[in-house]
């Protein structure tokens, strides 16, 4: 089902079939003819969307295939600092498990932030210019947190926050602990993340929301008036933002 707002679009479909839909639009947009980087997200809501894409990168031919790994670039949103691409915990791991060994894509058409470098701060500026310098996000894909994040853009966070080293709230670390055994304590306290200006500044946005537990959150987002308590509602302000939820999700929009 599909609607539509003077803010945004939403469609609302089970898990499986949004995360086609979603990767059908992720290899568009690489393999058109004139490609922006990629804006791409971690998380248990985004592993559906990689596997589905993986199913589609292995139905093209050929040529299609050679041209999607010569043309493919992305930045992700953020990495944990003191976390390596060896650490399976940290997110240059886990898109290499998701995205770039299933897609056979190379490692420098892959960027993350270096979450090992021994200045997080001007590693955040390096990864900034890094993005400007290849053309600004085209299709950004966004989760969201149950503190109303996008990427590590933690409240309050007004939309002109920059490309930055942030501290992680005590929310998010207590939501990310699934993958340190459970472990509050074992998330690092700080991460470099992508910033609101940058995300906004993306040609388009597809926000992708499932579960019951992010209804309410979503809802504040997408409702009511933009405010620095809730990141992502800065996202209405955004001239092509797309909303993918499941029926859980999206309870208190339809």
């Amino acid at each position: 089902m599909a609607s539509s707002s003077r803010r945004y679009r939403l469609v609302v479909a089970p898990v499986a079939e949004l995360a086609d839909q979603l990767a059908a639009r992720l290899l568009e947009e690489v393999l058109g003819t004139r490609p922006r980087p990629l804006g791409l997200a971690t998380g248990v809501t985004m592993e559906p969307l990689y596997a589905a894409l993986a199913r589609r990168v292995a139905a093209l031919t050929d040529p299609q295939r050679r041209l999607l790994r010569q043309s493919w670039c992305s930045f992700n949103l953020d990495e944990y600092v003191g976390l390596g691409p060896e650490d399976p915990a940290s997110f240059t791991a886990t898109m290499a498990r998701l995205l770039r060994l299933p897609l056979g894509l190379d490692p420098g058409g892959v960027h993350c932030p270096d979450g090992l470098a021994p200045d997080p701060e001007a590693e955040a500026q390096r990864y900034r210019l890094s993005l400007a310098a290849a053309g600004g996000l085209g299709l950004q894909v966004l989760g969201l947190g149950l503190n109303g994040h996008v990427g590590f853009n933690e409240p309050p966070c007004g939309p002109e926050a920059s490309t930055r080293l942030i501290a992680l709230t005590e929310a998010t670390r207590r939501q990310n602990a699934a993958g340190f055994d459970g472990q509050a304590a074992a998330v690092p306290a700080q991460a470099i993340t992508l910033g609101l200006a940058e995300i906004l500044s993306a040609r388009q946005l597809v926000l992708l929301v499932t579960g019951e537990a992010k209804a309410g959150i979503l809802a504040r987002a997408l409702v009511q008036p933009p405010t620095p308590d809730v990141p992502a509602s800065w996202l209405q302000r955004h001239p092509d933002l797309l909303v993918l939820a499941d029926p859980a999700a999206a309870a208190g929009l339809i």
